[in-house]
C-alpha cells in the first residue's frame, strides 16, 4: 500500500507537467465549469455585473443628459458606448480578486493533486469571466434600448463593439490576474486595480466631449487607451466602419496579452 501510495503521486505529476494541449484545453474547461458551478450556488457574485450597468446608465444619463446634450435622448450616443466600456472593464478586477481568493484559501493547493497541468486552473478562471463580461454588456445596451438608444449603423455593428469590449477586457483581465498572483490579499488586488481603473475610466471621452477638457487632462483623454475603446465602439455603432482606432485598440489588447499572460503564468506556475 505504501508502494503503490508513492507511486500515484509522482505519475499524477508527471502527467500534470506533461499534459498535452487536448488534456490542458479539457482541463481549462473542465474548471470554467467549476466556476459557473460556483456562480450557480452564489448568485450574488454576478451583483455587480447584474446592477452596476442599470444604475450607471439610468444616474448618469439623468444626471448628465440635460447638461451635456440637452437631453437624455441626445447623450445616449455618447453615453452608451462609454458606460459600456467603463462597465466591463471594471468588471475584469473580479478575475484577480478572485484568483487571490482561492489561492488564499488553499483551493489551488488542491488542484495540485489532481492529475491535470497546472495551467488550467487559471485558464478556466479567465474563460469563466467572459461570461460576467458578456451579461454586463447584454444588460448595457439594453438599458440604452430601453431609454431610446437606437445606433444609426444598426444592432449588428453595435454587437460588433460589444465583442471588441469583450475581448478588451479578456486581455486587460490579464493585468489583474497577474496582481492577483503576486499581491498579498484580494483586497489590495481590488485597491491596485480601482486605482488603475478609475483615472483611466473617467478621464477619458466616456461621458464628456474632450474638447471641454483643460489642457492637460485632455491631452491624457486623448492618448488614454480607454478612450480609443470608447471611440472604437461609437464608430461602430454610429458608422458601421472598421476605422483606425478599432485597429489600434485590437494592436493594444494584443500588446496586452503578449505581455502580461507569459508574465501571470510564470508567476502562477512558480506558486502553483
Amino acid at each position: 500500500m505504501k508502494k503503490s501510495a508513492m507511486i500515484v503521486p509522482g505519475a499524477m505529476r508527471q502527467l500534470k507537467n506533461h499534459a498535452s494541449l487536448s488534456e490542458t484545453i479539457r482541463a481549462s474547461f473542465t474548471m470554467a465549469w467549476r466556476g459557473l458551478l460556483k456562480i450557480r450556488r452564489r448568485p450574488e457574485q454576478l451583483f455587480d455585473v447584474v446592477f452596476q450597468p442599470i444604475i450607471f446608465t439610468l444616474m448618469f444619463a439623468y444626471i448628465f443628459g440635460g447638461a451635456i446634450s440637452g437631453s437624455v435622448h441626445g447623450y445616449l450616443a455618447i453615453l452608451i458606448p462609454g458606460i459600456l466600456v467603463q462597465t466591463v472593464i471594471t468588471t475584469s478586477v473580479v478575475t484577480g480578486v478572485q484568483l487571490r481568493e482561492d489561492m488564499d484559501k488553499g483551493v489551488f493547493d488542491r488542484f495540485r493533486s489532481l492529475p491535470i497541468a497546472r495551467i488550467a486552473p487559471l485558464a478556466g478562471a479567465l474563460l469563466t469571466d467572459t461570461i460576467r463580461y458578456t451579461i454586463a454588456t447584454i444588460l448595457t445596451l439594453a438599458m440604452g434600448y430601453i431609454l431610446g438608444y437606437r445606433p444609426a449603423a444598426g444592432l449588428g455593428a453595435l454587437a460588433l463593439g460589444g465583442l471588441l469590449v469583450i475581448i478588451s477586457a479578456w486581455a486587460l483581465s490579464w493585468v489583474f490576474a497577474f496582481f492577483g498572483v503576486i499581491a498579498r490579499s484580494a483586497s489590495s488586488v481590488q485597491g491596485i486595480s480601482m486605482l488603475i481603473l478609475f483615472p483611466l475610466t473617467f478621464l477619458s471621452n466616456a461621458y464628456v466631449p474632450v474638447d471641454t477638457l483643460p489642457p492637460f487632462l485632455k491631452w491624457f483623454a486623448s492618448v488614454n487607451p480607454v478612450s480609443h475603446l470608447i471611440t472604437s465602439v461609437r464608430e461602430l455603432a454610429d458608422q458601421g466602419v472598421v476605422s483606425g482606432e478599432v485597429v489600434w485598440t485590437l494592436i493594444g489588447t494584443t500588446v496586452i496579452v503578449c505581455i502580461f499572460a507569459p508574465l501571470t503564468v510564470k508567476a502562477y506556475m512558480h506558486k502553483a
